[in-house]
């Protein structure tokens, strides 16, 4: 059974999409920026971007009642890839025991100027 789950984002309404979708024993959340309330936390940081958009897209994936242990893939886009090192910090503190394959990408540009990093999650529970 599917299971959608929502957030407080106005982009999900503007666009047509869910926070993340839950199908079985797998889950997936969608790109995910450091926007709290319709503003960006962190504004010229990576490294806090990239901390607050995993935790935002870590509460997604608790609604749909994984954590963290059941991330199995990750996925990191940068708007300049100089940033490597504060936002692999902040990966490797959120994910260090859980070791999810991850990627990060060099992007032209993210939905606000203010976004210097955007997150995916990937899960997976044992039934």
């Amino acid at each position: 059974m599917r299971e959608n789950i929502s957030s407080p984002s106005p982009f999900e309404d503007v666009v047509g999409y869910s926070r993340a979708v839950r199908i079985g024993d797998n889950a997936w959340v969608a790109g995910t920026t450091a926007t709290v309330e319709g503003e960006v936390v962190g504004v010229g940081d990576a490294y806090e971007q990239t901390r607050v958009a995993f935790g935002i897209a870590l509460a997604a994936l608790a609604a749909s009642g994984m954590e963290a242990q059941h991330v199995v893939r990750t996925r990191m886009y940068v708007t300049d890839i100089a940033d490597f090192d504060e936002v692999g910090r902040a990966h490797k503190e959120i994910f260090d025991a859980v070791r999810p394959v991850a990627t990060m990408v060099q992007v032209v540009a993210l939905a606000r100027p203010e976004h210097l990093v955007e997150v995916e999650i990937d899960a997976h529970i044992a039934s």
